[in-house]
Parts: structure tokens; C-alpha cells; sequence
């Protein structure tokens, strides 16, 4: 019978990395997770915003405290649109943002009365709103402008206040409601008009 020996292959030989260069590594995977980090901040805000909804203009749709995401794009590809909610600086003072419903495109002639609105002489259903306003105006909307009005209607500073908005100022469609986690959902846009 023969014996067989076995011997352990040896392992190759790692190189020892010195102190210094993994320090260095250290210090580059720490550079590019915070440049990768500041690349992906930049391309959210730049197709996102986020605002926190202050007072209770807009209940019963959003309520105060509420923090929304917007959608910056979102007139950039396309049009505001009868109905949507959307993000704007406030005319009078373009640091702050305001949170409205779209209710007159550029040419169409807003009229409240008698507690209803209309749009181009179609009463419109708005099954969003507080109350019915108990003011009553009528308005031209300016080329390049929209008219908003919160769904609180009788508690919103708002285009019955202080005129149209500038398309110019709008910052985006608001999108959802991310805080607090209980409110979470989407945004109900209606068709206005």
C-alpha cells in the first residue's frame, strides 16, 4: 500500500497595503460618495421641489403643516391645465411661494356669482372646495398669466385679491403630500373648467 502525502498548496501572496495608501482609499471612497451624493441633490431639485403648506387656505384639500413634492417639469413639457394645484411665487413678493388651484387659463373670463364660478360662462363643479365664496366678481385672465383661488375659498388670499399670476412665476404641479406619514397620498387634481 502506498502512502500519500498531502501538502497544502500555499496561497498567493497578497502585497501588504501600507498605512498610507489605505488612508488615501479612505478618503477617495469618502470624496465620491459626497460629489455622487451633491450630483443626485442637484438633479432631484432640479426636477423637484418641495414646500410645506402654511395656513388653511387650501383645506379641505391640503392642510396646514402638510409638506408637498412638486413637479418642476411638469410645465416645462406641458401646460397648466383647469384644476391643478400648482406652486407660484406670490406676485406681490416673489420669495414667498404660495399653493393654489388653477381656475382661468390666459383669455378666459372668470365670474363668481351668487356662490358659484364660471368659466367662459360654464358653471364649473367643484367638489373640492370648503364652501361656496361668498364674494362675487368677474375677471379677464391676461395672456401669459392664470387666475387661482384656494379651495377654502372665503379664507384665501388668492387672484380674487390680488390679481393673476404670471406664467413666469409658477414653480410646478404640487404632486403629493409627503409629511406628516399619515397624510401621505396623492394630490387630487379636478378639471375646472
Amino acid at each position: 500500500m502506498e502512502n500519500y502525502r498531502i501538502e497544502p498548496i500555499p496561497e498567493p501572496a497578497v502585497p501588504e497595503q501600507s498605512k498610507g495608501s489605505s488612508a488615501l482609499r479612505f478618503v477617495v471612497d469618502i470624496l465620491e460618495t459626497v460629489l455622487l451624493s451633491a450630483v443626485l441633490f442637484l438633479a432631484i431639485n432640479a426636477v423637484s421641489a418641495r414646500i410645506r403648506v402654511d395656513g388653511s387656505s387650501m383645506l379641505p384639500t391640503l392642510e396646514n403643516g402638510e409638506f408637498v413634492i412638486v413637479n418642476r417639469l411638469a410645465y416645462k413639457l406641458g401646460s397648466p391645465q383647469h384644476g391643478d394645484v400648482i406652486v407660484f411665487r406670490f406676485p406681490r413678493d416673489p420669495e414667498q411661494e404660495y399653493i393654489k388651484r388653477v381656475i382661468g387659463l390666459p383669455g378666459d373670463r372668470v365670474k363668481i356669482m351668487d356662490g358659484l364660478v364660471y368659466v367662459n360662462d360654464e358653471l364649473i363643479d367643484e367638489p373640492y372646495i370648503a364652501a361656496s365664496p361668498n364674494y362675487q366678481s368677474e375677471w379677464l385672465v391676461p395672456e401669459e398669466a392664470l387666475f387661482v383661488l384656494g379651495d377654502n375659498r372665503n379664507n384665501s388670499s388668492d387672484s380674487h385679491n390680488w390679481g393673476p399670476v404670471p406664467l413666469q412665476y409658477v414653480v410646478g404641479r404640487a404632486l403629493l403630500i409627503y409629511w406628516p406619514p399619515q397624510n401621505w397620498g396623492i394630490i387630487k387634481h379636478a378639471a375646472a373648467g
